[in-house]
This record gives structure tokens, sequence and C-alpha cells, in this order.
């Protein structure tokens, strides 16, 4: 028996091993074939993308056409239908005018955007163009003025300039020029990636169409698979966290788009008001980047400022304040009234969030990355309460705060004890 139990033990050990090793060849091999691996992944998104613009929009366009289905179409045809009980009308008549008329409002909508913004972007981008051999004149008269009447920081500046000028013509011959060759290359692949992009609209919108029409035999799909793999009770809380993601995305997105759209209205109209130069451009570019959180007020800002310095750089002073003033506007009392008083995470984590996805997927992960981050966050949040729950320990912050320890045998909360020259944090 002692032999037995001895043999047994080695073969213990010895899979063990085996377990080991075999797991760190197939570690070594699967982070030397990681490379091909996203590529692949990147090959099946890259084939995939209209369907995965089609879900997007039609993602998007789902609470317009319920809307305009439940709200304006079936009561029409119902009250047709009692003025004209000859007249045969089916349920998806109203289903087929609201599907068209939710993908007409967004067609309208693109090329509204397209008619009215681009043209006055590109003019503006235009004259920045052709104006800017005199902004610099400008700006070298100003700064030549300046030091003129400084003569110390005059013979600084000069040795900076000199440096900055070798730089650049060494920056020009080594890089710039030799790289010429590959513009029309470049060129050539911009415009694959524009019509590329064209065709991933225009395929995504008609299978936006699909979906759409067949919401509900869609969703009876879902429902048969989820049903089929996971268990009554497991399956509805999965359709539970699943729509609480949903509520977090639709928001979020909605919120942001439209809180951004009013920002930038705001700022155009104030840089009218104001006189500013390119106020079309500059609106834009504020309104898009303001769909970033945190950062896209300074991401816009910038860039803005630095065209209205060329211009003006008085009016360039009077654009940061209005900028900073109209970004306190948007974060005290717009963002709050659209998005909530709270998205639900420490700031820490709004902060976090954002570096953390922008780092991985860029703008996407920027834009995108907060409510993923409020999710993953709620999610743990749940399990570390359900765990506590089940100890009959407080799921309550407020009661760890002064926390020492959990007596294992009582379950009794242990304070830490203050002296009395020690300050109570609670105050």
């Amino acid at each position: 028996m002692n032999n037995k139990h001895k043999y047994s033990q080695y073969f213990g050990w010895g899979l063990t091993a085996f377990a080991v090793v075999a797991a760190g060849i197939l570690f070594y091999f699967g982070i030397d074939y990681m490379g091909k691996l996203f590529d692949t992944i990147r090959m099946l998104i890259g084939i995939l993308s209209p369907f995965i613009w089609g879900l997007v929009i039609s993602y998007l366009l789902m609470p317009s056409m319920v809307t305009y289905e439940e709200k304006m179409f079936d009561p029409l045809l119902e009250k047709l239908k009692k003025k004209f009980p000859k007249l045969k009308i089916g349920k998806k008549l109203s289903r087929v005018l609201a599907v068209t008329l939710a993908e007409i409002v967004l067609v309208i909508l693109i090329a509204a955007l397209i008619y009215l913004i681009v043209p006055q972007v590109y003019d503006s981008i235009a004259t920045i163009i052709a104006n800017s051999p005199s902004y610099f004149d400008s700006a070298y008269s100003s700064i030549d003025n300046l030091l003129r009447d400084y003569p110390v920081i005059e013979e600084y500046a000069t040795k900076i300039f000199g440096n900055i000028t070798d730089a650049l013509t060494k920056w020009v011959s080594n890089t710039v020029l030799p790289g010429m060759e590959s513009v029309v290359t470049n060129i050539t692949t911009g415009v694959y990636y524009v019509l590329r992009a064209v065709y991933n609209i225009v395929i995504g919108i008609i299978v936006s169409v699909y979906i759409l029409y067949n919401r509900e035999p869609f969703r009876a799909h879902y429902k048969k698979f989820m049903y089929s793999i996971f268990s009554p009770k497991t399956a509805m809380k999965v359709n539970s966290a699943l729509k609480f993601a949903d509520r977090t995305f639709m928001g979020f997105i909605t919120g942001k788009l439209l809180d951004s759209a009013i920002i930038g209205v705001i700022c155009y109209i104030g840089c009218l008001v104001l006189k500013m130069p390119y106020a079309l451009l500059i609106a834009v570019i504020v309104g898009v980047t303001n769909i970033i959180p945190f950062f896209g007020p300074f991401i816009g800002a910038v860039p803005s400022a630095l065209l209205i310095l060329l211009v003006d750089p008085k009016m360039c002073m009077w654009f940061i304040i209005f900028i900073i003033v109209l970004q306190q506007i948007d974060g005290n009392i717009i963002g709050p009234k659209i998005l909530g008083t709270s998205i639900g995470i420490n700031g820490f984590w709004v902060l976090f969030s954002i570096i953390f996805f922008g780092g991985l997927f860029g703008f996407w992960g920027m834009l995108l990355g907060v409510p993923v981050f409020v999710i993953i966050y709620t999610g743990v949040e749940m399990l570390v309460n359900r765990k506590l729950e089940k100890e009959n320990i407080p799921t309550d912050p407020a009661a760890f705060v002064d926390l020492d320890y959990i007596d294992p045998e009582t379950g009794e909360l242990i304070k830490v004890e203050k002296s009395e020259n020690e300050p109570d944090e609670s105050k």
C-alpha cells in the first residue's frame, strides 16, 4: 500500500510537471504567433466591416424607428382602417414606413452636414494656406519689433532660431525630400481608404434596413441561442447585464453627441459675435473634439487657438478666455443636464479609462472607453457586493473607512482606535 501511495504521488508530480511544461510551450508559441493572430483578426474585421457598420447604424436608429412605428404610423394606419374598412393594411406597412423614415432622416442629416460644413471648412483651409506667407511675415515682424527693445533676449533668440533652422534644413534634406517618392503612393492609398469608407457606409445602411425590418426574428433567434447554452437563471442574468450595457452605451453616446452639437453651435455663435476668423472651422473642431471626455476641450482648443494666433494674437487671448468659459458652462450646466449628474464612477477612473482604452484603440477607445469601463466597474462591484453579502459583511464603502479588521469568529467590524489628538477624517 505504501509503495502504491508513493507511485501515485510520483505520478501526480510527473503529470503536474508535464502540464506546466506543456503550458509553457503553448504560451511560447502563442506569443510567437500572436502577430499572425492579430493580422487574421484585422483581416476578418476588414471583410466584415460593412456588416459592423450595419449593426452600428441599426443600433443607433433603433430607438427612432420604434418611436416612428409606435407613435406615428401605427395610430395613423389604425385611423385609416376605421375610415376605410375595406382597405387591407397590414402591420408590415407600418414597419416599412418607420424603417424608411429613419433611414431617410439619417441620410438627410449626413448630406446636410456635408453640404453645409465641408465647403466652408474647405474655403477656410484654402484661405489659411493662401494667407500663410502674410501670417508668418506678420508674426516675424511682431517678434522682430519685440526683440529690438531687449538685446539680451534677441541674442538668445538668434541662437535658438539658428539651431531650429539647421534642424529644419537637415530634416527637409534627410527626411522630407527622400520621402517625396512615396507621396503618390500615400495619395492613392488615401483615395482607396475614402472609397472603402463610402462603400462600407452604403452597404452598412443596406444591412441596417434588413436588421431594422426583421427586428423580432433577430431577437427571437438571439433568445433561442441564449437559452440553448445557458440555464434560464443564467440567461436572465446575462440579459439583465446586456440591457444595462445597452442603457449605458446608448445614454452616453446619444447624450455626448447632443452635448457636442450644442457646444459646436454655441461656439459658432460666440465666434461670430466676437468676430473671430474661421468661425465655422473652429466650431467644427471644438464640437467634434468635445465628443472625447475630459481631453476633448483641450484637444480642440489648441489647434483653434493657433489658427487665430496666426491672424490676430489679441483675438487669440479672447478666444482662450471664451473657450474656458464655454467649457465651464458645458461641464457644470449643459453636460450634467444631458448626461446626468454623474456617470457612476470617480473622476480618476474616467481619466484612467480614457488613457488606457485610448492607448489601445486610439480615437474610438477615447470615445467609448468611459462607458466600457463603467460596465466593467459595475460588474466587478456587483461581484464584490454579492461575495460580501454571503459573508454578512456590509457593502457600504463608508463602513470600511475606519475599519481595522473583521473578527473572524464574531464577524464584528473592529474600527481603528484613535488617539485624542488625532483628527477625525470623517468630519
